[in-house]
């Protein structure tokens, strides 16, 4: 209980101060202020940078990016409170989902720069909306990529190839383990490592319309799910350590320090391994979830995009911003300085690290986290971990279908409404 009070009391603290700060921003005398909430705590000190160049050739602007812990929380108690930003900063999962239900962002179908983005990571967002929505309502700016991450020196010193099919995967397995070397660390301590390898495999073995029929009740996630449960479980026999022991941390620590030869995670975690060894030969591959080669794509999905708040007053400011940030040596310091994968359309630099995905990306055979559909209250991560831990299918699958409609009571409600809309218009 006393946590909840401490972090409630944060909470209040952190949305005055950015009240406070919108409000000291706003008596610069000639300028007008632009607020830029973003979720992207990592990223503070670019920000910060960027915001500074930004304000330097717009002497009529002041542009604020403000960074906090549980930015979507505070953006939330913001918008009750008739305080939100003028732009924010988010992911592309439900909480942008929400808010476009919500009619909370403006429709920016006549930004210009939208010609910039590739098309994958728009669709991506269409996708996400709950009900079919007229309108574009985010700037995908960048994405990260799920696979498997290995340790090129020790596959170069073996002369391990990179597996293309399920089959070829568990081969390269065996041959991992029988050279006396572990084949995976997982961190499973930390739940929401469970999703990664969960929506590697998902993407190869599911399709983007599941959620759409189980909401419709022309599917299951009963049905679907049964080879990706299968495949995750089967890789815990490869694992290194006792992988619910072992939390995030301490799976890239191991991963580092050579004690396994691949970990099944996102980009993401780059940076934590090479914080412990700058020095690792790190390479990646796409999950290769299925035995049919044109089935295995990518898992990437929206990281960070930008929205614009629809009553903001300075749709033509915010455009500005959008702008600034779409210039290729943003992107690109961006890219470099965050090992991220460029949602824009231009001849960028990846990460050498992500070599191994980028025919993928250049391909657009990619498809977004299927964890980014799912309701937070569904508790989808831990109900994967407990399976992983106990091996019960049955119960886990059926678990899954029925959170899925507790906890999307009013999305299946909307999304039944809408498609009988339609066929009435059509009859």
């Amino acid at each position: 209980m006393k946590g909840k009070a401490r972090r409630g009391i944060s909470l209040v603290l952190a949305a005055g101060l950015l009240a406070g700060l919108a409000g000291c921003a706003g008596q610069d005398d000639g300028k007008t202020t632009i607020e830029l909430l973003s979720y992207k705590m990592e990223a503070v000190d670019l920000f910060n940078d960027l915001a500074a160049q930004f304000n330097a050739e717009n002497p009529d602007l002041n542009l604020v990016i403000s960074s906090p812990n549980e930015a979507m929380t505070i953006l939330k108690t913001r918008l009750v409170r008739n305080d939100p930003p003028d732009m924010v900063g988010l992911g592309g999962d439900v909480d942008f989902s929400n808010l476009v239900d919500a009619d909370m962002l403006m429709d920016i179908s006549d930004y210009p720069g939208l010609a910039q983005v590739k098309e994958s990571y728009l669709e991506i967002d269409k996708q996400l909306e709950l009900v079919p929505a007229d309108g574009v309502f985010a700037v995908p700016y960048m994405a990260n990529a799920a696979g498997v991450l290995y340790n090129g020196e020790l596959f170069d010193r073996h002369g391990w190839q990179v597996p293309e099919t399920w089959s070829d995967f568990m081969a390269l397995c065996q041959e991992i383990q029988a050279a006396g070397i572990a084949p995976f660390t997982f961190g499973y301590k930390d739940t929401w490592t469970c999703l990664a390898p969960w929506n590697a495999l998902a993407v190869d073995l599911t399709d983007t319309e599941l959620f759409s029929r189980v909401s419709l009740g022309e599917d299951s996630f009963a049905n679907a799910y049964s080879q990706v449960a299968d495949k995750q479980y089967q890789l815990l026999q490869y694992s290194g350590n006792d992988a619910f022991s072992y939390g995030y941390n301490d799976a890239c620590t191991a991963f580092a320090r050579g004690q396994a030869a691949m970990y099944p995670i996102g980009s993401y975690a780059i940076a934590q391994i090479k914080s412990v060894n700058p020095d690792m030969d790190i390479r990646s591959f796409v999950m290769p979830g299925s035995d049919n080669l044109e089935e295995n794509v990518l898992n990437s999905g929206i990281d960070l995009q930008f929205v614009v708040i629809k009553d903001t007053q300075n749709k033509e400011a915010c455009y500005r911003v959008l702008e600034f940030f779409q210039r290729a040596e943003n992107v690109q310091r961006y890219m470099d300085e965050q090992t991220a994968v460029s949602c824009q359309e231009g001849d960028f630099t990846l990460s050498p690290h992500l070599a191994g995905m980028e025919p993928y990306l250049d391909a657009g055979r990619l498809a977004d986290f299927p964890d980014h559909h799912y309701p937070s209250e569904m508790g989808a991560d831990a109900m994967i971990q407990t399976f992983l831990i106990n091996g019960d299918k049955a119960s886990f699958l059926s678990r899954f279908d029925t959170n899925w409609t507790r906890y999307s009571r009013d999305t299946i409600a909307k999304q039944k409404a809408y498609y009988e809309a339609l066929e009435k218009e059509g009859a």
